[in-house]
């Protein structure tokens, strides 16, 4: 058990989307979050991340930055996703052992997962093959981090968990039609072409992919409570539990925010990984968690948000 009332906590990416609902349940436990922001430190060099330690003194280390994006983003930037995200997770994880951080929490990604991983998803399978080629890069980045953490507790004592949460969304995400997800890069082009009245919508792929989403503030939830009480090296999915396919998603959105035209499916784009859901009972049983907001109402909140961004 870790008391978080009054532990200093260094939490990587705490401004960001997700970062930032996380340090707010920290602030309610009475925890004295540090957030490092990128114009002092980039966390890919190993003096800054030394220099970041220095200036935090943290007790406690959550690391959430990543650079990552939807599957265009992730086609355009292999390289870099590879190496800035094990290079953060590694200057972390090292410099962690190097001050004898008390915990360090490292958050993972479901496209970690090999392509053709047996539905839903579960822990036991996650070194069973090659993820998705399209975000290949960026899971296994993130996955070496795993070993990491479980090799430096078997040699170095340090105690180190690590979440595989599913694809995320809410408000506050990333509405950048560049590099963002799914979720909020539909709702971009569907409330555009509602204020437009275009007569039409242009999404990716052939609708047959499934996914499973989880809303930003359920994952702050599992992110603290394993902070607070989860010291195993077993990885431990976070999510629902429950899929949808793609075109079942873009019908459902399109509907919520009013759009009326047609939808027209660019088939020679990827569809990405054929299906995601993960088996979230080991979340249950060793963090007692279970998400909260079903994917409707995590919808209608974040089409509410961002229509009060556009107005």
């Amino acid at each position: 058990m870790t008391e978080l009332a009054g532990a200093r906590i260094l939490v990587t990416g705490g401004a960001g989307f997700l970062g930032s609902f996380v340090c707010g349940l920290l602030r309610q436990k009475a925890a004295d979050v540090v957030v490092p922001r990128r114009v002092d430190y980039d966390l890919t060099e190993q003096s800054d991340v030394r220099r970041v330690f220095a200036d935090a003194v943290p007790d406690v280390v959550i690391h959430l930055a990543a650079e990552v994006g939807g599957i265009g983003a992730n086609r355009a930037n292999p390289g870099r996703y590879f190496y800035a995200n094990a290079a953060m997770g590694l200057n972390i994880i090292e410099e962690s052992r190097r001050r004898s951080i008390r915990k360090v929490v490292q958050v993972g990604t479901v496209c970690a997962y090999p392509k053709f991983t047996p539905v839903p998803f579960s822990e036991d399978d996650l070194w069973n093959g090659y993820p998705e080629e399209t975000n290949a890069p960026y899971g296994i980045a993130k996955k070496a981090l795993l070993v990491m953490l479980q090799s430096y507790r078997q040699q170095y004592g340090l105690n180190g968990v690590y979440l595989l949460p599913v694809n995320l969304y809410g408000p506050g995400d990333n509405f950048d039609l560049e590099t963002s997800h799914v979720i909020p890069a539909l709702i971009r082009k569907f409330v555009t072409a509602r204020r437009t009245q275009a007569p039409s919508v242009e999404v990716w792929g052939t609708g047959s992919a499934s996914r499973e989403f989880l809303y930003v503030e359920d994952a702050a939830r599992a992110i603290v409570m394993a902070t607070e009480a989860y010291d195993d090296p077993r990885p431990v999915n976070v999510g629902t539990g429950r899929e949808i396919t793609i075109r079942q998603l873009v019908e459902t959105i399109r509907d919520a925010t009013g759009f009326r035209g047609d939808i027209v499916w660019d088939t020679t784009k990827p569809d990405g990984q054929p299906r995601r859901m993960l088996d979230t009972s080991r979340a249950k049983d060793l963090l007692g968690f279970e998400a909260e907001v079903g994917l409707e109402e995590g919808l209608r909140r974040t089409i509410a948000w961002w229509e009060s961004q556009v107005q």
